[in-house]
């Protein structure tokens, strides 16, 4: 047995943990998997398991597991019922002592046809023989969806389901298996061509199936024959459920699990760098999101990622200002890019040289700067100011990042590039990671670059792009409980939109207003007593 080991930081490990569907482990002390689970959204579940309230509300047995976490693992799945699979794979791989549900020898079902027969035949299954010669599809992770399914194929493609070799006088009769043309007048040969377009079906080739479906179910709502809607409706998601392409995970590909470890950064960001051609890999990058749900306030974020890793001390929020009652994408990613760069060059200068040298140097923190009589750009200077940074406060001090990416396509991307030549950056490496089809676009590049689904790089930029996005999300829904709370004033008898403001510059908050005193109110400018108790009053009837 190896050696114990000392527990992780929760919370730091936490924030790189993404809110999707997947599968998680929890391991002891001792490295060994004691509970495997499933998440819609991985980060939502793993943290109720490290909040003080869950392990006092706990039963005896949740709380043992609590207090036997020492670490935890993670992989995402491609949707809910991935993670289903995954999560049965694994328990019956590690037989965590916490896990119940999947310890026995129940699998998921299957459906095998051995087109070798003369009458192949659709039939249930949970044991996979790979010595057979059948054809497998599945496994499943709904029975009740499959089995809607297969009855489904029965009625419209005509093949048998279920039983053994050749039709029965009685199912030959029977009314089922008579698409397209009676079964006691098929041949085998034309049997076997409805198994092979019932097989297509089943590998994912029915949106032409399912398109007749979903007409047939809105002339039956137009006709407010809304039973035969709900019904055909009900079919439709059987079907869906069945159909939808997923990933099959076997023993095989154990290895892209990245088991014990579902991430590995260094190997990540070796990729990455790899993969855009860079000089090695992007040690630090940033990553820009703009969000605009509604015009009333546009923000942005960047976040930081150092060694693969949230840097959380660096992350940055902006309200966009050169737009107003409008949503532009590309003019907010240009705002933002330049204040962002103009800054950190600035404080570089800064940081880096004395009064007399800042002088010298001045051109690092110009915007337009002639580059007729000089070698050295303003990345350049940046770097050379930096090159003896010492390494335990790198993290810390003003630095520009070795990788660029912003959330958008070819239009951001253009917008950002822009400002960055228009700060002599012309050599910082940036990317644009659209979110559709994750394509990479990089400048002078007309065609995307697509990364495998499943490579650490791309994996890496969506951690990074998924963690800009929430942090500019968490901040327009804060900027909109503001405004909302700020509304309350406007209320208020006596209060003009000047003196809202006032008492807003002077207090931060309506809930620090409404914790402070009529007296104090009384000394804004603008405010007399009378005004200040209607105030206070007003706040605390409302409260």
């Amino acid at each position: 047995m190896s050696a114990p080991r000392e527990k992780v930081d929760f919370k730091k490990k936490l924030g790189e943990v993404p809110h999707k569907p997947g599968v998680y482990l929890h391991r002891d002390r001792f490295g060994r998997v004691i509970y495997v689970g499933k998440a819609r959204d991985l980060r939502k579940r793993l943290s109720h398991y490290f909040t003080p309230s869950r392990l006092m509300r706990a039963d005896p047995k949740v709380r043992a597991l609590i207090e036997a976490i020492h670490d935890f693992d993670w992989h995402v799945a491609g949707s809910e019922p991935e993670a289903l699979l995954l999560e049965g794979k694994l328990i019956k791989e590690y037989r965590p002592r916490y896990n119940v549900s999947f310890r026995d020898d129940k699998r998921f079902l299957m459906v095998k046809v051995d087109v070798r027969e003369e009458w192949p035949r659709f039939r249930l299954t949970r044991v996979k023989n790979p010595d057979d010669g059948a054809r497998y599809f599945g496994p499943f992770a709904h029975s009740g969806a499959l089995r809607q399914t297969l009855t489904f194929m029965r009625k419209r493609f005509g093949v048998l389901t279920f039983g053994r070799g050749s039709p029965t006088e009685r199912e030959r009769k029977s009314s089922t298996y008579q698409v397209p043309m009676k079964l006691a007048e098929t041949t085998p040969e034309e049997y076997a061509e409805r198994v092979a377009k019932a097989c297509e079906f089943f590998e994912g080739q029915s949106k032409e199936l399912l398109a007749p479906l979903e007409d047939e179910m809105r002339k039956a709502a137009t006709n407010l024959d809304f039973e035969r809607a709900a019904e055909i409706r009900n079919m439709l998601d059987d079907l869906r459920k069945t159909t939808k392409p997923m990933t099959r995970y076997t023993t095989t590909m154990r290895h892209r699990l990245k088991l014990p470890g579902a991430i590995d950064p260094a190997t990540d960001l070796a990729e990455l760098g790899e993969m855009l051609g860079l000089a090695g890999p992007p040690r630090r990058m940033e990553c820009f999101d703009i969000s605009n749900i509604s015009t009333t306030h546009v923000v942005a974020s960047m976040v930081c990622f150092i060694d693969g890793r949230p840097a959380n001390h660096l992350y940055r929020r902006y309200r966009i200002k050169s737009i107003e009652g409008r949503q532009d994408d590309f003019a907010s990613m240009a705002e933002v890019v330049r204040r962002r760069y103009t800054r950190t060059l600035r404080e570089i200068s800064e940081c880096g040289m004395t009064n007399d040298e800042a002088e010298s140097e001045s051109s690092v923190v110009r915007e337009h700067v002639d580059y007729s009589f000089s070698q050295e750009g303003n990345a350049d200077i940046a770097r050379r100011l930096t090159a003896g940074t010492n390494p335990q406060t790198a993290n810390r001090n003003p630095q520009l990042p070795d990788l660029i990416i912003v959330d958008g396509g070819k239009g951001q991307l253009s917008s950002a590039c822009a400002e960055l030549q228009r700060l002599g950056l012309f050599d910082v490496p940036i990317i644009g990671l659209a979110k559709e089809f994750e394509e990479i676009y990089r400048p002078g590049k007309s065609q995307p670059m697509i990364l495998d689904k499943d490579s650490g790089a791309l994996k890496l930029l969506q951690r990074i792009r998924d963690e800009a996005h929430r942090w500019a999300n968490g901040y327009h829904q804060l900027l909109m409980k503001r405004r909302i709370a700020e509304s309350t004033l406007d209320d208020c008898p006596g209060v003009s939109e000047s003196r809202k403001q006032a008492l807003l510059r002077k207090f931060g908050s309506v809930a620090r207003l409404r914790r402070t005193s009529a007296e104090a109110i009384a000394k804004v400018p603008g405010i007399g007593v009378k005004l200040a108790e209607t105030i206070a009053q007003f706040l605390k009837e409302r409260g």
